[in-house]
């Protein structure tokens, strides 16, 4: 059991941990059609405002793109630094580690730096792909911002990738490599991902629906999220985590969501609970077809027919990917403070059939564990359970 020390999360209904709670209680969108300059999809984005003005520092210059300026400002909010400080002075910065989650990490770098080389013809001389693409460059450029001298690494499972932050992180403190971590995640914008997912016809026109019997695919989202643990137990916990890779497909779930199910009998294992010691689960939810599906599935044969509650954040935030288990472990610890379950956003008819208990406005609850989960391509699953201190 680890203490949560501090979180901060930013996402396009969001710009710090209040504003983003009142989005996520009260199921307000902060998704909105396309209007990007740089592709014409019809699509609903979740877009945060203002990035585009907000430069890096000049001491942190050379590692200016999207990506780190979301990290760059998450990192400035809710006092995240006074936290962190704080543990810093107590363990050292060489005690605290950095794992950080990322899908494309900085991708859209490249991106403009090919479209400038169409352009003029000529390779950008200002590119910096190691400071600015490649997977690692988020945990160095992070790593500088906080002045952390621990291990670090970047975790790459696509939309799992900021829950498995917490698993390895777990298992440094366990193993007395570090006393506390700095987890999270970040992915951008980009037209990799847009293309990517409209070629697999999962881009939805339309708002996305986790869940709804008229969804259509998911919308996507950008965000940033930052959570510090601490070897000390806290108020609220990041209890146990599971694992699973079933490998059923490169992008389609099982039917009967089996990876699914065996992450989330992992969690309560190494939680030491059961499955009706947990009080609500922030789904997956991508508001696809299959997804929704399987998801549904899993949660029934894990917890049985509607025994759970169960919302998908996706409504408000979009699915941010790489970020998007930070995100929503985030929304968890929320609902564990604020001892309430936030409704599925976007959703106007759940699918006959489903069998399970969709939260459908702000419900109260006496909440001690809840689950967050996160399943990514190929069958990259992971599920995690936090917990209230009473």
């Amino acid at each position: 059991m680890l203490g949560i020390a501090a979180f901060s999360t930013l996402h396009a209904a969001g710009a710090d941990n209040p504003s983003s709670w009142r989005a996520v209680a009260a199921g307000e969108s902060g998704l909105a059609p396309n209007t990007l300059a740089w592709c014409d999809l019809p699509c609903w984005l979740g877009e945060v405002p203002d990035i585009d003005d907000a430069p890096l520092p000049a001491e942190l210059a050379a590692w200016d793109c999207r990506t780190h300026r979301l990290a760059w400002n998450a990192l400035q909010r809710n006092g995240f630094r006074a936290s962190l400080d704080a543990v810093i002075g107590r363990y050292g910065a060489q005690r605290v580690g950095l794992v950080l989650g990322s899908s494309t990490a900085g991708i859209r770098s490249t991106e403009v730096a090919y479209r400038r080389q169409l352009d003029d013809g000529h390779w950008p001389e200002d590119y910096d792909y190691r400071r600015t693409h490649s997977l690692d460059a988020l945990c160095r450029f992070s790593a500088q911002a906080l002045g952390l001298r621990g291990p670090m690494v970047t975790i790459s499972t696509a939309c799992s990738s900021s829950s498995k932050v917490f698993m390895l992180a777990q298992r440094w403190i366990d193993c007395g490599l570090i006393d506390a971590a700095v987890v999270g995640g970040v992915d951008s914008l980009c037209m990799s991902t847009l293309h990517g997912f409209n070629s697999l016809q999962l881009l939805s026109s339309e708002v996305c629906r986790p869940f709804d019997d008229s969804r259509s695919g998911i919308s996507i989202g950008e965000a940033a999220g930052f959570v510090l643990l601490d070897r000390r137990a806290g108020d609220i916990n990041f209890v146990a985590g599971g694992e699973s890779s079933d490998a059923f497909h490169m992008s389609s779930p099982h039917p009967e969501g089996l990876g699914a199910q065996h992450a989330m009998h992992a969690a309560m294992q190494a939680a030491q609970l059961s499955p009706r010691d947990i009080g609500y689960v922030n789904a997956h939810g991508t508001a696809t077809q299959a997804n929704d599906r399987s998801e549904a599935a899993a949660t029934r044969a894990v917890f049985g027919p509607g025994a759970v509650p169960i919302s998908s954040t996706k409504g408000v935030t979009g699915h941010t990917l790489g970020a998007a288990g930070i995100t929503e472990a985030i929304v968890v610890i929320q609902s564990l403070a604020h001892q309430s379950l936030p409704p599925s956003a976007n959703l106007r008819v759940t699918e006959p059939g489903l069998d399970i208990d969709i939260v459908s406005t702000l419900r109260p609850a006496d909440l001690r564990y809840a689950m967050s989960n996160n399943f990514g391509f190929g069958g990259s699953n992971c599920s995690l359970i936090f917990g209230r201190t009473q």
